[in-house]
């Protein structure tokens, strides 16, 4: 009884049109409301207790579809989209569209044709890619061209990742941190949001927020937060934490919210060698003025000198080495197999710079003791010494054995063939302490 009272719901709401281009606005979005408050009850009353139902903005005003748009279909005598892009927020969102499309977030679904997805798509298999990967860097949104709905394939819909393709042309997708129906900016100013992406073996940033004391103060004064505020600046209108979109989106005395999390991030932390971005003084300012609501100078200063030491320190005694290795074995073809990861040299050195290295410099970035050293550096340098180089050693190739034997007579590395307690007095010595200094300091021309 309950199925034929809903489609004689739909049928109802279907009559009356005479054509899509003579129908009514005001009755278009009457007739959606009463329909989906019947078949979809739980997206209804998401909508219902939003602000975009307290401003009149309805189901139609996002769906609503003009004939000839690629995802365009016929329902209930109107043109409609199920796909929500940048584009149409946009149209009332246009400060923030404009500062999230041309934002690197933006542009996450690039992975595809990257080493990430080969490796997905290759050692385990499409699948794998698709509810994977694809999950949170988004897909390629594709529509089934045997439907006469327009229906979006399997394959590529659901998809609510970040960096999602449209069939507009459009790069992204509001609703991977806005979630629907309800868009709630609370929601969007917790750190739960964030932790559907940024967690696991090689981007652990909510597992470190957790550690950290900025996450320990968080949960403990959730009901001071003011999550729910129109507006929301840090040290005025809530003062007892910061959340991942205190740091990298949301206001401060001095700056306004932002959609580009990336204009306050001064080093890239994911390639194999970290690398400052470009006008990174800048960003660099930006973060902080954000820590300066609640910290003062001198303890903002000795952050970043801790933190770019770790980020050098890594660069120099690892990364750039065993990059150097790899080149060589590459250049002299000394990995036989033509398939990548296809030999255990490469699944190493991809584990210490994707995985181990990513924490140990993540951890540093936002003060994760824990994934500083334990899940960082210790097992980057467990791994460089005790596996990565041993790996190279029996490839037999002449040039990288003797590129390891020079490399273990450099400061950083000769610990390995000298007494500990000379080690120990090196470590405390004046000469180490110069090189260890250097590296607490950014250069300005370091990229």
């Amino acid at each position: 009884m309950m199925k034929f009272s809903i489609i004689l719901v739909c049928v109802v709401i279907g009559l009356g049109f005479s054509s899509p281009a003579d129908a009514d606005d005001s009755v278009v979005r009457g007739k959606c409301m009463t329909c989906h408050k019947e078949i979809s009850p739980g997206l209804y009353n998401q909508w219902f207790g939003s602000r975009h139902a307290k401003h009149d903005v309805t189901c139609y005003d996002c769906h609503g579809a003009e004939r000839g748009e690629a995802d365009a279909y016929l329902h209930e005598g109107t043109y409609i989209a199920t796909l929500v892009t940048p584009r149409d927020c946009g149209e009332c969102h246009t400060q923030e569209m404009n500062e999230f499309v041309p934002a690197h977030r933006a542009k996450a679904g690039h992975i595809l044709e990257s080493a990430d997805a080969y490796m997905a798509h290759a050692v385990a298999g499409d699948p794998a890619a698709v509810a994977g990967c694809e999950s949170c860097h988004g897909s390629k949104i594709k529509i089934d061209p045997n439907s006469p709905n327009k229906l979006l394939r399997g394959k590529s819909w659901p998809n609510s990742g970040i960096g999602r393709i449209n069939p507009d042309g459009t790069l992204g997708a509001c609703n991977s941190c806005h979630l629907r129906h309800e868009f709630s900016r609370s929601q969007a100013r917790q750190p739960e949001t964030c932790g559907k992406c940024h967690l696991g073996p090689d981007h652990p940033q909510k597992e470190i927020y957790e550690e950290s004391k900025h996450g320990i103060v968080y949960y403990t004064n959730l009901d001071k937060m003011n999550l729910d505020a129109d507006r929301w600046v840090v040290g005025q209108d809530y003062y007892a934490a910061p959340t991942c979109a205190t740091c990298h989106l949301s206001a401060t005395r001095k700056q306004p919210v932002t959609h580009d999390a990336g204009e306050r991030i001064s080093w890239t932390l994911r390639p194999p060698v970290s690398k400052q971005q470009d006008n990174w003084e800048k960003k660099r300012a930006n973060m902080q003025d954000v820590c300066s609501a609640c910290h003062g100078p001198v303890w903002v200063k000795g952050h970043y000198e801790q933190f770019d030491g770790v980020v050098n320190l890594y660069n120099e005694k690892f990364a750039k080495p065993a990059g150097e290795v790899m080149t060589i074995l590459k250049k002299n073809q000394t990995l036989k197999n033509p398939a990548e990861y296809s030999n255990d040299i490469e699944w190493i050195y991809w584990e210490l710079w994707h995985h181990e290295g990513r924490r140990a410099r993540h951890g540093a970035s936002m003060m994760g003791p824990d994934y500083t050293w334990w899940h960082g550096l210790y097992e980057v340098g467990k791994h460089f010494y005790f596996e990565f180089l041993p790996a190279v050693r029996e490839t037999g190739d002449a040039e990288a054995i003797a590129y390891i034997d020079q490399l273990m007579t450099e400061p950083f590395h000769r610990w390995m063939n000298q007494p500990t307690d000379e080690i120990k007095k090196q470590i405390r010595s004046g000469d180490m302490q110069k090189l260890y200094e250097h590296l607490y300091r950014t250069e300005p021309g370091t990229k």
